[in-house]
């Protein structure tokens, strides 16, 4: 299904750039079909879902970029990267068999250094929602919304 991402504000790379002004980002399984105007976007795939995160501003998903939280499994720690905006961890920090496969379950991708992250047309979509104090509001990884604070 093709479900259409929105938030007070869209930036396609952290830090730099304008925003995406009424921005919107259309998510086509794992991949982003297309970034734009909310209405353009709401033109073009007209029976998409609409998801609109209040309260946010909407971006490419983190790699986190130190030792995983520590929880009780390693499928909880890769939860726990998921609840901070992050959809890769580094792979020294993932040196066991358990947390590589925990990460495969959930699409989080090892890799071997930290990366600049962007929202691309065609690229795997990988989403981060974040409130004015940066803490994560949702996650999206590879086209699905793993999490999202009540």
């Amino acid at each position: 299904m093709l479900t259409i991402h929105t938030a007070d504000e869209v930036r396609t790379v952290w830090g730099s750039g304008e925003p995406v002004a009424g921005g919107a980002v259309a998510v086509d399984g794992g991949r982003v079909a297309a970034v734009g105007p909310l209405a353009e976007l709401t033109e073009r795939f007209p029976g998409a879902r609409v998801r609109r995160w209040p309260g946010g501003v909407l971006g490419p998903a983190r790699v986190y970029d130190g030792p995983l939280p520590d929880a009780p499994t390693p499928r909880e720690r890769i939860h726990a990267v998921l609840k901070r905006g992050a959809v890769a961890v580094l792979e020294e920090y993932a040196g066991t068999a358990e947390l590589r496969a925990a990460a495969a379950r959930n699409d989080v991708l090892v890799v071997p250094h930290p990366r600049p992250t962007a929202i691309t047309e065609n690229g795997r979509a990988d989403l981060a929602v974040l409130d004015d104090g940066g803490d994560c509001i949702a996650t999206v990884c590879a086209g699905r919304l793993v999490h999202r604070r009540r």
